[in-house]
């Protein structure tokens, strides 16, 4: 910190905003999940609003499953627990009963919560710090990509510059070496400034308009340490759900203001230096990084379409003819295109060998990756 004076780049302010020890949003113990904001959550997931989205996406994890000859799930960033609870109960009512499901969350608060829901499926679910060498099985990651630290690039007079995050002027101390005080938004204010660089988004932006976006380097080297693991074990697969665009989109030209929001009590805002800590901080997800990551490692993409395009491929639809009328209204937001069926989008990767995957059997947009 003495060294940067003061200047926090974006990625490890956001880290520290979501992560620091006892201040971080995904530190400490509030309510994160839930479907309204009169139950003090801040926003709801696929697998709270409703368990039909774990029970579709179960028909694709036995098929992959099967397909690689595992018996293996990896979750990371596992919320609540709802998706785990989902998944090994829908496996189990599909005939692929599972002989582990593990954990990988860096939240202890939220650790904690997933055990007390998971505590009757006994050693059955495990928790892990990080993943091994070698990976045989299917991993599964939920909106737990946009929660990635990203880097902030903007694009001034036609400068490129890394944006940053400073003490606001006249306030003292400088920031630490632990950058507790960059957590504490109640002692302090924060200010952005831009430094030159030679960071760029991985494409070109037309025109010479001011811009500013970001790009995703830890994102793309955590899937290449998953598909790596997979490569080596040699025989997996990978869903990874979230919303997001292809590079194309990503940075269009017209995307002039980027990605970046956060979300407190089911709002949404673009100001991630007010109430540090006490909300969360995403960005969509490139999913052509996260295509390209895989391939280097030497995974197949399985493919690449919406979320709701996914669902009703994996069978939601009989799911929801059997539900009752709420049940069917909840399901309905995962598949319409102005809720959660076309933001949010859904890739697979596997090991070499896999047969085409069911999810994407109609609707496939790996071509526009």
């Amino acid at each position: 910190m003495d060294a940067a004076r003061g200047w926090l780049p974006f990625d490890r302010f956001m880290h520290l905003a979501l992560y620091a020890p006892g201040l971080g949003y995904y530190a400490h113990g509030s309510r994160k999940f839930g479907l309204m904001p009169g139950s003090g959550s801040d926003f709801v997931t696929a697998p709270e609003l409703s368990p039909l989205f774990a029970r579709a996406l179960a028909v694709q994890v036995a098929e992959s499953l099967a397909a690689t000859g595992t018996r293996e799930v990896w979750e990371f960033g596992a919320g609540s627990g709802a998706l785990a609870a989902g998944l090994i109960e829908a496996l189990d009512a599909l005939g692929q009963p599972l002989a582990r499901y593990t954990i990988v969350d860096v939240s202890g608060a939220l650790r904690a919560r997933q055990q007390q829901r998971l505590a009757a499926r006994g050693t059955c679910v495990a928790w892990a710090d990080a993943l091994p060498e070698r990976l045989r099985g299917v991993v599964v990651g939920n909106e737990v990509l946009d929660a990635m630290p990203v880097k902030l690039l903007a694009r001034r007079g036609g400068v490129w510059h890394e944006r940053g995050v400073v003490l606001q002027p006249n306030q003292a101390p400088a920031l630490d070496s632990t950058a507790h005080a960059a957590i504490d938004s109640g002692a302090i204010a924060f200010a952005w400034q831009d430094r030159p660089t030679d960071l760029r988004p991985p494409v070109e932006v037309d025109g010479a308009h001011d811009y500013v976006t970001e790009i995703h380097p830890q994102a793309r080297a955590f899937v290449a340490t998953v598909a790596e693991a997979l490569a080596r074990g040699g025989a997996g697969a990978a869903y990874f759900i979230d919303y997001g665009f292809p590079e194309a989109e990503y940075w269009h030209p017209q995307r002039t203001t980027g990605t970046l929001v956060c979300h407190r009590a089911h709002r949404v805002d673009d100001d991630p230096l007010a109430d540090v800590g006490d909300k969360d901080i995403t960005a969509h997800v490139d999913f052509t990084g996260v295509a390209l990551a895989g391939q280097d490692a030497g995974l197949d993409v399985l493919g690449y379409t919406s979320q709701g395009r996914f669902l009703l491929n994996c069978g939601i639809a009989d799911l929801m003819a059997a539900a009752d009328l709420p049940a069917r209204a909840n399901a309905m937001k995962l598949l319409a295109e102005h809720e959660m069926g076309e933001l949010f989008k859904v890739i697979g990767l596997a090991t070499p060998g896999h047969p085409p995957a069911r999810g994407f059997a109609s609707g496939d947009r790996s071509h526009r990756l």
